[in-house]
């Protein structure tokens, strides 16, 4: 199970049908979601079957399961299974720079997915530890025009909305694509009628302005009990 090593196109074959969890248009949405319901079932029918062989071989016979070619086989459904589907196509990163990574597009897609769309988001891959390690990842500078932008786009999505579960790793992407287009969107967020908006895209410009200050959560509370207060 895991991400794939392969291309750019072996990637769109498989999961090209996920570009629709984010569509504005809810029929192209519901289509997608079917799609993505129909992957992570053979994904559970897979584990289902790897972890009956796996019961088996570990009976009093002591069997070692890894020298079973069924249990094999079984391994490599479910590994091929997921690799059809989200989050699971994204577990597993190969060693290498992320920037040229062909899973690229679909790490960003699964954060825009939460971002855009959160409670079908939340309804149908919730994985709070995979949205963290992926941002964690793409915290990079360096990135293309395309990844860049999306970034950015997302980093001002999040700053408006009420916080989500590790929205706080956002911080660090936007220190990674720094720029005066983000600052302009962040400036504008912090003039917004919205409490949260202003609150949370104040926190990141300071931490922006101040790369020695850590984004811990003792430095985001402090930050939200001096603006309640302020």
């Amino acid at each position: 199970m895991g991400a794939a090593t392969d291309g750019a196109a072996a990637w769109d074959a498989r999961l090209g049908w996920a570009f629709g969890l984010t569509a504005e248009d809810p029929a192209e949405r519901a289509a997608a979601l079917d799609a993505l319901a129909d992957a992570q079932e053979n994904v559970r029918a897979a584990l289902g079957r790897y972890n009956e062989l796996w019961s088996l071989n570990l009976s009093p016979a002591g069997k070692d399961p890894w020298q079973d070619p069924a249990f094999l086989r079984a391994y490599e459904a479910y590994r091929e299974a997921g690799r059809h589907a989200l989050p699971d196509a994204l577990w597993n990163r190969p060693p290498g720079d992320i920037r040229t990574w062909p899973g690229l597009p679909y790490a960003l897609l699964f954060l825009e997915w939460e971002a855009r769309f959160p409670q079908e988001w939340t309804r149908h891959a919730k994985k709070w530890g995979t949205k963290q390690l992926l941002l964690r990842a793409v915290a990079v500078p360096g990135h293309g025009e395309t990844a860049r932008t999306k970034l950015t786009d997302l980093v001002e999505i999040v700053v408006r909305r009420p916080y989500r579960c590790k929205d706080r790793e956002y911080v660090h992407v936007a220190r990674a694509i720094d720029s005066e287009d983000l600052r302009r969107r962040l400036e504008t967020a912090a003039r917004s009628d919205t409490p949260w908006a202003r609150r949370h895209a104040g926190y990141v410009l300071r931490l922006l302005d101040h790369p020695e200050v850590p984004n811990t959560i003792h430095v985001w509370q402090k930050w939200l009990a001096a603006e309640r207060t302020g």
